[in-house]
């Protein structure tokens, strides 16, 4: 199981990334589309300076990997990057990338005022910019809360109170972007507008299912499909009108009513001189974990890379697939989907509605919610995992599930339904040994879950 998340996450490191669609020979700078004509080229010899901007939890390896690329050809930049997740040589809060590109350390999920400090050095350098400037924007999963800088009159409790509701909720991250976009200065397209007339060259690790550009960090460098319409009809539809601050309402409703400009949208010339790639994603990741298992001789199956969903609902079903791979070729079925050993590999993010007071994330409540169901099925195995090495507010990345995991933890005394219920997974699975502990991996693609059926 560890070879294949390990293979899963070396596919989507963030410099390897970078390197595969930023290449530079006789200072022309090629940034590598996914098709033949979304490539571009830039002589660097017709801008004055090259700026790298951007944020999210692989910010630190992308950042190193363009000042390695460019060398001397590098101006200046800023990063913002989750807290723990800066260059190993840094020293205190923030810390540099060959001595030219900031890399601040900042709060997520819940933003605070370093991102906001970090945000706004972006915007002041990007006030600075002339047609003869270069950007790059280096993007990955959590910049939407590491790029924080909200509109006037919005501040940054009033935003750590939003998210925090949001979170508890069970809102999805596109809704969660739908708001943060129009409270921001920086997110939806509003970062290129900041930006403009420069020419912005985005680079953007995925970490939404299907890799829609306007919900990956918020989309500071994209057209932003949503309205202040949109985000108020979130608001009402979650019931939380009366739970945020009156600084974020109001702004909301002076939005809705046309009083405040909208974000970019579709068509807008300023979005003409930007070039986003995605230069990872979930379904680079999973195709890496398939092909190890595949290597390691297990019959494996690609299930999708869109999972979406209530985890605990989702672990279920996980576990209803295993089973019926179990049964099919424990009878020898006609037909049957896969041959003992087999592994199904799935990507994609779920969400938890917080009902009780325990500690976990959305990987380690999938898993226990399967080992429920996978209870006395000795052959089965699940592991659910959060690619950037943290899932939820734990320093576990997520959790092993079996069918004896529910039978040995009440040898020691624990009811996995109760636990379930409290929404307490992490203590639940720490007390079995079964957290998966990484550490921060430096890049953040979504999350990955196996199923192994053994003989």
């Amino acid at each position: 199981m560890w070879q294949i998340m390990r293979a899963a996450l070396e596919a989507v490191e963030p410099g390897a990334a970078v390197r595969r669609h930023l290449q530079l020979a006789d200072d022309r700078l090629t940034v590598v589309g996914h098709r033949p004509g979304d490539t571009r080229t830039y002589a660097l010899d017709e801008f004055g300076r090259v700026f790298v901007v951007g944020g999210g939890k692989a910010g630190a390896p992308m950042a190193a990997a363009v000042a390695g690329i460019l060398g001397k050809r590098l101006t200046r930049g800023v990063m913002v990057v989750k807290y723990g997740h800066a260059p190993a040589n840094s020293t205190g809060a923030a810390g540099a990338v060959e001595s030219s590109i900031t890399i601040v350390e900042a709060g997520h999920p819940i933003p605070d005022q370093a991102g906001l400090d970090g945000a706004q050095r972006i915007a002041d350098l990007l006030r600075q910019t002339t047609e003869r400037d270069l950007v790059l924007c280096l993007i990955s999963g959590g910049g939407s809360a590491l790029m924080t800088l909200p509109v006037p009159g919005v501040s940054v409790s009033d935003l750590q109170g939003l998210t925090q509701t949001l979170l508890a909720c069970g809102a999805t991250i596109n809704e969660i972007n739908t708001i943060r976009k129009h409270i921001s200065q920086l997110k939806g397209g509003q970062l290129a507008r900041l930006a403009s007339p420069s020419p912005v060259v985005s680079l953007i690790l995925s970490d939404v299912v299907g890799d829609p550009l306007d919900v990956i960090a918020s989309g500071p460098t994209v057209a932003d499909p949503t309205s202040y319409a949109d985000a108020w009809s979130v608001l009402t539809h979650y019931g939380m009108t009366d739970r945020v601050a009156a600084s974020i309402t109001s702004h909301l409703k002076a939005g809705v009513d046309g009083a405040i400009p909208d974000t970019p949208k579709p068509g807008d010339a300023i979005l003409d001189q930007v070039q986003n790639v995605v230069v990872g994603s979930n379904r680079v990741a999973v195709r890496a974990a398939a092909e190890r298992a595949q290597g390691l001789g297990l019959d494996t199956m690609v299930l999708t890379t869109f999972v979406e969903g209530e985890a605990s609902q989702v672990g279920k079903v996980m576990a209803g697939l295993a089973k019926g791979i179990a049964c099919s070729e424990a009878v020898h079925l006609p037909g049957a989907p896969l041959a003992r050993p087999a592994c199904l590999v799935v990507g994609g993010e779920t969400t938890v509605t917080l009902r009780g007071e325990g500690m976990g994330g959305r990987n380690q409540e999938m898993a226990l919610a399967a080992a429920l169901a996978l209870d006395g099925w000795d052959t089965l195995l699940m592991a659910c995992l959060a690619t950037d090495g943290t899932d939820g507010p734990t320093d576990a990345a997520g959790a092993f599930a079996d069918g004896t995991t529910v039978q040995r933890a009440a040898a020691l005394g624990l009811d996995a339904a109760d636990y379930l219920a409290r929404n307490d997974s992490y203590h639940f699975f720490q007390q079995l040994d079964d957290l998966i502990i990484t550490g921060p991996t430096q890049t953040n693609v979504n999350d990955l879950t196996l199923v192994l059926v053994r003989e």
